[in-house]
């Protein structure tokens, strides 16, 4: 997001910038679009339950989409070290919340990412800030299970990257067929994970009950 030094702080961690910081005319537009968009829903916008709704759901959708602002690669070159280590790195259960891009609900769970390194290894905390770079944004689980692939083969040129995300999808949940239980697996491998004995050993150290 565009920083304002008005409209709050910054702060610096691991080379980039958060801020939780607003763009204001941004957040004027989409108050505006809000606004008419209660009122066609058949609502009062000027009842006192409602009358900062607008802003505050802008200001949500800002948060929630400002991974359009970070730039993963450079996430990853912020911490990349030359090593000679060729083992499997595994980082579980980082804990991914996105939004749907068909319906804007949200899709939630976890991604289980790794690498075999080739040369190079990354920072362990900037492998769940690049999963975050790209789940805040309108996403579909599909794209972001192969963006984050792509994005450390293509970075850090590793033996072989895989990852796996499970999400439940409120867009199934609340609506559609409603089936409040579902939870959707999706997996991309690269390089030495396509190997199935690899695949395998990483499977099992991720987990035993997972079926991929």
């Amino acid at each position: 997001m565009e920083h304002n030094p008005h409209n709050g702080e910054g702060e610096e961690m691991d080379g980039y910038q958060k801020q939780d910081i607003y763009n204001p005319e941004k957040i004027k537009s989409i108050s505006k679009n809000y606004h008419q968009i209660l009122l066609d829903l058949g609502e009062n916008p000027e009842r006192e339950g409602l009358l900062k709704t607008p802003e505050r759901v802008a200001k949500s959708l800002q948060f929630l989409t400002h991974g359009y602002d970070l730039d993963p690669v450079a996430i990853l070159n912020s911490a990349k070290f030359r090593e000679e280590y060729k083992q499997m790195v595994i980082v579980k259960d980082i804990e991914v919340y996105s939004m749907c891009e068909h319906h804007m609900l949200p899709f939630f769970g976890k991604a289980h990412v790794a690498y075999i390194p080739n040369k190079y290894i990354v920072g362990l905390s900037k492998i769940p800030r690049i999963v975050d770079a790209f789940a805040r944004r309108l996403q579909v689980q599909e794209r972001l299970t192969t963006e984050i692939r792509d994005c450390i083969q293509n970075t850090l040129e590793p033996l072989g990257v895989a990852v796996v995300i499970e999400a439940q999808h409120l867009c199934m949940q609340m609506r559609g067929v409603q089936k409040q239980h579902s939870v959707t697996t999706t997996s991309a491998f690269t390089g030495e994970f396509e190997n199935d004995r690899t695949r395998k050993e990483f499977i099992s150290l991720i987990g035993h009950n997972r079926h991929y």
